[in-house]
């Protein structure tokens, strides 16, 4: 029966969506060369029929260039068509790739679950680890304590009132006050100084003239 008919032929592998899309790009491209020179033709006979003046010739340009038109359109419809197709097949390699990369993703996290759990269970002891920061935390509260009592200050007795001290602080403030009004007064020349209360501008006060009370008498002019 075989030397009859022959052995069946093994079918071809079915082609890839990469090879289909680059087939279907390639068609689509040799849709836009024919587009592009049917729209040069056409550009001619535009051109011819504006020139011409035989209105018998022009209605033959018209016809020529009205069946170039058709099989302009034409292709367009037809690289339209297969551009749809492309696009398609471009989407469906798209979700193929995304599927096998989120597959792969899944199981690498598988991987690293696994692996964590592992380090923790054999590595790993909660109780320790807490252990351990409680030891540090201790470690710091006597580190804190060390500095404070290094950095004291020996010097300083420990029984000053900080009310006297704060009397003694506004005193010297007040003692700072009158000594800067002091300095001023000396630094300024006589002329800018402000007439005293007994003494005004035109009048003197008599200091051997004192009234019924016995108080300084009033200022009385100048001669």
């Amino acid at each position: 029966m075989r030397r009859v008919f022959g052995k069946k032929k093994a079918e071809a592998p079915a082609p890839s969506l990469a090879d289909a899309s680059s087939g279907l790009g390639g068609r689509v491209d040799e849709m836009d060369k024919k587009i592009n020179a049917l729209e040069s033709e056409l550009r001619g006979y535009k051109d011819k029929i504006k020139s011409t003046n035989n209105q018998a010739t022009k209605k033959q340009l018209q016809k020529r260039a009205m069946e170039v038109l058709k099989r302009k359109r034409m292709y367009e419809q037809q690289r339209d068509a297969v551009a749809g197709q492309q696009f398609n097949v471009d989407q469906a390699n798209f979700g193929i790739e995304s599927a096998k990369a989120s597959v792969q993703t899944v199981a690498a996290m598988k991987a690293a679950n696994k692996e964590l759990k592992r380090v923790i269970k054999q590595d790993l002891d909660i109780d320790e680890v807490d252990g351990l920061a409680d030891d540090m935390a201790e470690l710091m509260d006597d580190f804190n304590d060390i500095n404070e009592a290094l950095g004291r200050n020996f010097a300083t007795p420990d029984d000053i009132d900080e009310a006297e001290l704060d009397a003694e602080l506004d005193m010297l403030g007040d003692e700072l006050e009158e000594e800067l009004a002091e300095e001023a007064a000396e630094s300024t020349p006589s002329y800018l100084m402000p007439a005293t209360p007994s003494e005004t501008p035109g009048q003197k006060v008599d200091p051997t003239k004192t009234d019924e009370f016995g108080l300084p008498a009033t200022p009385i002019g100048n001669p």
